[in-house]
């Protein structure tokens, strides 16, 4: 049989697709409470090239 220990989903960012949520404030438990996530996603200019792959910084 194979390995029976619980698997954690690993939260992954919204503004650096395909990319791990790094947790890059203490504070923040993944994206869903993520200060730069909100910033992005809320600004619909920042939201709409995430979403088209362009690179934001």
């Amino acid at each position: 049989m194979g390995d029976r220990r619980a698997r954690h989903p690993e939260p992954r960012c919204p503004v650096r697709p395909g990319e791990p949520c790094t947790l890059c404030q203490p504070s923040v438990t993944g994206p869903q409470d993520c200060g730069l996530v909100y910033l992005v996603m809320s600004d619909p200019d920042l939201r709409a090239a995430v979403r088209a792959g362009a690179h934001v910084s």
